[in-house]
């Protein structure tokens, strides 16, 4: 889903640069409310953990593979405003150090791959919640859905912009029919992937999903004949080796996935790879302008063995988004309003 240069016309792509830059403004004033103490580590090993998964292509159909978006997982787990900063965080790291998605077209990456699955995920996460049972594994379940979904909506989305500032002259009905059937396949595996993570966050440390906030039902007292809210007691707070654990947990798989794991991933090319080049897209791609990085392709310049210049250059990658999320997420944190406590925030599901 990495739209690289060319694909889009630099009206549009400046159009969507302006959104992009815009909806960014706004989650960082969305996400003071999100964030605290305990989120801010975590939605930066967040956007580290989608950049290390997002290099683990998986075949789907027809030599074609997928890989995560992420905004549903991010979403989920640390806010929708902190959710479109993860991964326009992971999308900036990947376009300038790893010459992945077009620097022109960082817009419409943001756009597509940042906003369209993180708004439309989140509204189908809490439309969902809203309806089933109070439980964890509704939770999960909602997870599953919202995921599912949020991939075709993207694949829609760059349809549209296609349609709109395209520089080839492709008939939008066959562009539209490939993206969305390649991408209701993918968003399959992007469905387990989030299901999968969200359900193991939350059997260990549910208070950590902002998603599950508000889970417990209110203890009911009757009193003179009617059912009134007792006082919640305090919620124990959890012991900051808790929190560690959580987090070297988290960054150790994160390290793995793209140090190891991503080696076996699949070379196929990814959804919209494989549309661009059967329906003539890319006839305009042009060339990365950091193509020259070190780390252009996923590997480590001049390291000439493929197996230790790929993992290499994931390790670099999860290091490098780690240390630059939290960076953003604690300097966001830092500035936080004094009257937005977490106590002084409505949660709930």
């Amino acid at each position: 889903m990495h739209v690289p240069d060319g694909f889009i016309n630099a009206p549009v792509s400046a159009v969507t640069g302006v959104v992009a830059a815009g909806a960014v403004a706004v989650s960082l004033r969305g996400a003071r409310r999100e964030l605290d103490e305990r989120t801010a580590p975590l939605a930066g090993l967040v956007a580290a953990f989608i950049f290390a998964v997002q290099m683990l292509n998986f075949p789907v159909a027809a030599g074609t593979s997928g890989h995560l978006l992420g905004g549903a997982l991010a979403a989920i787990l640390v806010g929708p405003f902190t959710g479109v900063l993860c991964v326009s965080v992971v999308l900036l790291m990947q376009g300038v150090l790893f010459a992945d998605g077009g620097l022109t077209a960082l817009g419409v990456n943001i756009t597509d791959m940042a906003i369209v699955t993180t708004v439309v995920s989140y509204a189908v996460f809490r439309a969902l919640v809203k309806v089933l049972p109070r439980k964890r594994s509704s939770v999960t379940a909602a997870s599953f859905a919202a995921a599912l979904l949020s991939v075709p909506a993207a694949a829609v989305a760059f349809t549209l912009v296609y349609a709109v500032g395209g520089t080839t002259d492709i008939a939008i009905s066959k562009v539209a029919t490939a993206m969305v059937g390649v991408h209701v396949l993918i968003g399959v595996g992007e469905a387990v992937i989030t299901a999968l993570t969200v359900g193991a966050v939350i059997a260990v440390r549910p208070d950590l999903v902002y998603g599950a906030r508000g889970l417990q039902q209110r203890l009911k007292l009757r009193v003179n004949g009617e059912l009134v809210d007792a006082d919640a007691p305090a919620a124990p707070v959890a012991a900051p080796s808790s929190h560690r654990k959580v987090w070297i947990t988290g960054l150790v798989t994160s390290l793995v996935l793209a140090g190891f794991v991503s080696f076996y991933a699949s070379a196929s090319p990814d959804g919209l790879e494989k549309v661009a080049k059967d329906k003539g897209i890319d006839a305009k791609v042009k060339a990365h302008g950091s193509e020259d990085s070190p780390l252009a392709g996923y590997g480590v310049k001049d390291v000439s063995d493929a197996r230790l210049s790929g993992g290499l250059a994931g390790v670099i990658g999860v290091g490098v988004t780690v240390v630059a999320g939290t960076g953003v997420f604690w300097a966001v944190r830092r500035r936080r309003p004094a009257d937005t406590s977490p106590s002084s925030v409505p949660e709930g599901v």
